[in-house]
């Protein structure tokens, strides 16, 4: 049985290492493992709950809780802004967490990987995203984890999907979600 992974990336510029990041997991993921990556995170309103109201939720979130709904695990995919979370990302767990206790996100394994221009490799952002998802109901791998420093150098002229230890490391924590999600 195939084990279905929804990326959520939480950079939305083009060129994102991040973005990046997931290609690579998608290209590297073993056999019994399919990667998507879900777009559309920057269509979805500010979670409100006055506009969270059943047969008017926003056609973006609805996409996005459907997509993980339809999926195995998740893989969040984040660099750190300002020491934490970027927006987008946390605004998608928001969402994924309602209807409070019952959210797409309640129970579902969670991996959290990225990459920053820093030297720890947006580990702030990575803890606050797995703190957050955690909260949100999703079971939160806390050993699969790659944080991955430097990116602006290490990316400068070879992509992440390209680059042997990031293939490695992301088909280890592949198969961490993998083998969490048929437990």
């Amino acid at each position: 049985m195939t084990v279905r992974v929804l990326a959520l990336v939480g950079s939305l510029r083009a060129g994102s290492h991040n973005r990046q990041l997931a290609e690579a997991a998608v290209k590297h993921a073993p056999g019994h493992v399919s990667v998507d990556i879900h777009e559309g995170l920057a269509e979805i309103p500010f979670y409100n709950e006055d506009i969270d109201v059943e047969g008017s939720v926003p056609a973006p979130a609805v996409a996005l809780r459907e997509a993980v709904s339809g999926a195995d695990a998740l893989l969040l995919v984040s660099p750190e802004y300002n020491g934490t979370i970027p927006a987008v990302l946390k605004n998608a767990i928001d969402w994924l967490s309602r209807p409070y206790g019952t959210g797409a996100i309640t129970g579902k394994p969670v991996a959290v990987i990225g990459t920053a221009f820093g030297s720890y490799g947006g580990v702030w952002a990575q803890d606050e995203a797995r703190k957050s998802a955690g909260v949100a109901g999703g079971a939160v791998l806390e050993e699969a984890r790659l944080s991955v420093a430097e990116s602006v150098t290490r990316f400068a002229t070879t992509h992440p999907a390209d680059d042997a230890e990031i293939a490695t490391a992301v088909l280890e924590v592949l198969e961490q979600l993998a083998t969490k999600a048929n437990a």
